[in-house]
C-alpha cells in the first residue's frame, strides 16, 4: 500500500517536472525575445497572462486621449466589459495648446497622474524619453499583444498610432460642379480652367507634405510652387473649408481629411458633398500613444493600448469619431477605401518628418495668409 502510494507520488512529482520543463521549452522564442529586449532595456513580458495578472493588481487606468468625447465613452465603455476589474478614467486632450501645456507638465516631472498620453504630431521626438520603455512591438512580434506590427513605431517600439487619416484629393459641391469635371489627377489642378480662386487649399498643408513618401521632396515642392501660382482660396481648417462648399461659396476642396469629409457628408441635408480619391492617396497615421513612465498602473495600459486596436475597439471609433479607425486595423472604413489604390503612406519612417516637410510646401507656396472675409 505505502509502496504503491509512494509509486503514485513519484509519477505524478515526475509528469509534472516534465509538464512544467515541456512548458519552459514549448516556447523559447519567447525566452530569447526576451533576452533581447533586456539587453537593450527595454522590458518585455514572456506571456499576456503575466500582463493581465499584473494589471489585475493595479485595477486603475488613467489616460489623456485625442480621440472624441464620443469615441472616449464607447470605447471605454466596452474595455470595462473586457477588463471589468479595472477602475479607468479618460478624457480628451485636444488643441496644440493643450498638447503642449501637458508635454511641458510631463517633461518638468509634474504630471504623474496619468498612465497613458496622447501625443502632438508635430512634438512627436521629444515624447519618447518621457514613455515606458516597453518593447510593445517585440511583444506583439511574439504574439504576446494582439497588435497589427504596422501600428508600432519600430525606431522607438514603445508608441502605439491608434488611427489614421487619408487626405481626400477633391471635395466638391455637387450643385456647382461635376463629378467628371473635377481634377482626376493632382496635377490636373494645374490646369488653366482651375486658376484664379476655383478651389480652396489649406494654408497648413499635411496634404501635399504627405505626397513626399510616393514623389520625393523635390517634385512635392516643384508641384507646391505651381498650386500656389494658381491662386487658390487660402483658408485654414478642414471644418471651415467644408463649410464653405456646403454653402456653395466654393466650388472645391484640395486634399482635406476624410473623415472631416464623411462627417460634413451625413450633417449635409441637401446631399451636395462629393469627394473624390486621387492617387497616390496620402495616408498619415494619427493618436499616437506611449505609456508615461511615471505611471502607476503600466500593465493596464498595456492592455489598454492592445484594446484599442481590436475589431471591436476599431469599429467604435469608426462609428463614434467617426470614420478615423486605422488602415491597418481590422475591418477600417479608411482601409477598405484605400485597397488596391496606389498609396503615399506616411510610414514610421516619414511620420517625425511631416512637420518638416509640412514648413518646406509653405515655403515654396511663398507663407499664403487665410482669406478673411468682411
Amino acid at each position: 500500500m505505502n509502496r504503491n502510494l509512494l509509486n503514485v507520488a513519484f509519477l505524478t512529482l515526475t509528469l509534472g517536472l516534465s509538464q512544467t520543463v515541456s512548458a519552459a521549452a514549448a516556447n523559447p522564442s519567447a525566452d530569447k525575445a526576451r533576452s533581447e529586449a533586456e539587453a537593450k532595456g527595454y522590458i518585455f513580458f514572456s506571456s499576456h497572462n503575466e500582463i493581465v495578472a499584473e494589471a489585475k493588481k493595479e485595477g486603475k487606468l488613467r489616460v489623456l486621449s485625442g480621440l472624441s468625447p464620443e469615441s472616449i465613452k464607447a470605447v471605454t465603455s466596452a474595455f470595462r466589459q473586457r477588463y471589468p476589474f479595472v477602475d479607468i478614467t479618460a478624457q480628451e486632450l485636444a488643441g496644440i495648446d493643450a498638447l503642449q501645456r501637458v508635454l511641458l507638465e510631463l517633461k518638468a516631472g509634474v504630471s504623474k497622474e496619468w498612465d497613458v498620453m496622447t501625443m502632438a504630431n508635430d512634438l512627436y521626438n521629444e515624447y519618447p524619453p518621457y514613455f515606458k520603455k516597453f518593447d510593445i512591438l517585440r511583444m506583439a512580434g511574439q504574439g504576446v499583444l494582439q497588435i497589427p506590427l504596422k501600428m508600432i513605431d519600430p525606431k522607438n517600439r514603445n508608441i502605439v498610432a491608434m488611427t489614421a487619416n487619408i487626405q481626400v484629393g477633391v471635395a466638391y459641391n455637387k450643385n456647382l460642379i461635376s463629378h467628371d469635371k473635377t481634377p482626376g489627377t493632382w496635377e490636373d489642378y494645374l490646369k488653366p480652367e482651375f486658376k484664379g480662386k476655383k478651389f480652396l487649399a489649406d494654408i497648413r498643408p499635411t496634404e501635399i507634405a504627405a505626397l513626399v513618401p510616393a514623389w520625393g521632396l523635390e517634385r512635392t515642392l516643384d508641384y507646391a510652387r505651381k498650386l500656389a501660382a494658381q491662386e487658390p482660396v487660402w483658408v485654414r481648417g478642414g471644418t471651415r473649408g467644408m463649410a464653405a462648399l456646403s454653402a456653395g461659396e466654393r466650388l472645391m476642396f484640395i486634399g482635406n481629411n476624410y473623415k472631416t469629409i464623411r462627417e460634413a457628408q451625413v450633417k449635409d441635408r441637401t446631399g451636395s458633398l462629393g469627394y473624390r480619391l486621387l492617387e497616390p492617396i496620402p495616408v498619415r497615421m494619427s493618436e499616437s500613444l506611449g505609456v508615461i513612465a511615471t505611471s502607476r498602473s503600466p500593465h493596464v495600459a498595456l492592455l489598454w493600448l492592445e484594446f484599442q486596436t481590436t475589431q471591436e475597439a476599431q469599429k467604435l471609433i469608426d462609428e463614434y469619431e467617426p470614420f478615423g479607425a486605422s488602415i491597418h486595423g481590422p475591418g477600417s472604413i479608411q482601409g477598405q477605401e484605400i485597397r488596391g489604390k496606389k498609396l503615399s503612406e506616411v510610414d514610421w519612417d516619414h511620420y517625425t518628418k511631416l512637420s518638416d516637410y509640412q514648413a518646406k510646401v509653405v515655403a515654396a507656396y511663398g507663407f499664403p495668409k487665410a482669406e478673411i472675409k468682411k
